[in-house]
């Protein structure tokens, strides 16, 4: 199920363009030398992916502890329904309800330490851009890491996210070099790909849960998620 974590970073990066690809164009990187820029983008990147890596690992423990219970197949079905849900459910129900006010104070935080990093051009400045840019609130991330917890340790929950996050790169750095190219027109009809996609990665769950006897898909022996003998003697 791992590789559903890069094509859905894949994916979604066409979303994460109207959210945080002005972050990306704006970036203070090196205009006249093409070699530094690229690796002051790379750095932007590894800010990302940390700020992806740690929040897989909290998931991904939160993960392990429903394995050791023995409740991951069932979770993982929760999570293929959950992952449907949410991409089907219109913006216009989540707007009704602001689910970021508990942490309001902390994501404009957030925001406001993003906005004084835009000043320095250091690696450093790009690194926390990166980081700062990876926990501010997004939904396409909030469906990766149900996939997070879906895996059985937190070893795979940080692989995972770290998948998700290595999709969404060639997308994010495109922008800083052909942002003409994606037009409002291009990104919308993209865009409209991204739901059909969760859709088939939150079925993907749902059969991997019900252990059918599909190979690699949904295999029938659960060991995968529960352990069959006890380490006990």
């Amino acid at each position: 199920m791992l590789y559903t974590a890069f094509i859905f970073g894949l994916i979604s990066s066409f979303h994460c363009i109207g959210m945080c690809g002005p972050i990306a164009m704006m970036l203070p990187v090196d205009r006249t030398n093409q070699t530094k820029k690229a690796t002051q983008i790379i750095t932007y990147h590894l800010g990302r992916l940390t700020a992806y890596t740690t929040i897989g690992f909290v998931f991904g423990l939160l993960g392990k502890g429903f394995f050791m219970a023995g409740l991951q197949q069932n979770l993982s079905i929760f999570i293929g329904v959950a992952m449907i849900l949410i991409v089907l459910t219109p913006d216009e129900i989540f707007a009704k309800y602001n689910f970021s006010k508990p942490v309001f104070k902390l994501i404009s935080k957030i925001k406001t330490a993003l906005g004084s990093q835009f000043r320095n051009k250091s690696y450093k400045s790009l690194f926390t851009i990166g980081l700062l840019n990876g926990f501010l609130p997004c939904g396409m991330v909030y469906v990766a890491l149900f996939g997070a917890i879906a895996m059985q340790s937190e070893s795979l929950g940080v692989l995972y996210m770290i998948l998700f996050g290595l999709g969404t790169v060639p997308m994010m750095s495109s922008v800083v070099y052909i942002n003409s190219f994606l037009t409002v027109p291009i990104r919308n009809r993209i865009q409209k790909a991204i739901p059909y996609v969760a859709v088939c990665i939150g079925c993907l769950f749902i059969l991997r849960g019900l252990g059918l006897g599909i190979p690699y898909i949904s295999p029938s022996n659960m060991s995968l998620f529960i352990q069959s003998d006890p380490n006990c003697h």
